[in-house]
């Protein structure tokens, strides 16, 4: 087990736990958030999506994002205790590749809307992802 507070972890055990535990944060909440505030979530995308050929699948795409965020938050979550508890890195590792897939996925969204500010937000988080997997 890791002692959190000893001073002799390396850079690179504190990048793993950082990146690891961002990607648990932000995909566990964003796929929370949609099926929670489902009908806010609903409205919201299908203005965004209005004008775009994915209009017609706001409802079943809402979903599978929704989804498909709570699984690699859930995955990240329990590879962050892995690696923390045991120095396990394999469910950490998937975990921020389907983070990864996931941003792919919202990327492509905002491309095919023309969001292309959205988009380009998005591309920090991936190089995020991608950095990770690079340590992992």
């Amino acid at each position: 087990m890791i002692n959190i507070f000893d001073v002799s972890i390396s850079t690179e055990w504190t990048v793993r736990f950082l990146i690891t535990s961002f990607f648990a944060v932000l995909f566990l909440q964003s796929g929370l958030d949609k099926f929670i505030d489902w009908n806010g979530n609903k409205a919201y995308f299908t203005a965004h999506f209005n004008k775009s050929p994915l209009s017609k699948v706001v409802v079943p795409m809402l979903f599978v994002i929704s989804l498909l965020e709570i699984i690699a938050g859930l995955t990240s979550t329990y590879g962050l205790l892995a690696f923390c508890l045991w120095g396990e890195t394999e469910w950490a590792k998937l975990g921020i590749i389907l983070a990864a897939v996931n941003l792919l996925i919202l990327f492509s969204g905002q491309r095919i809307n023309k969001d292309y500010g959205g988009a380009a937000v998005l591309v920090s988080y991936l190089l995020i992802a991608i950095v990770g997997l690079l340590l992992f």
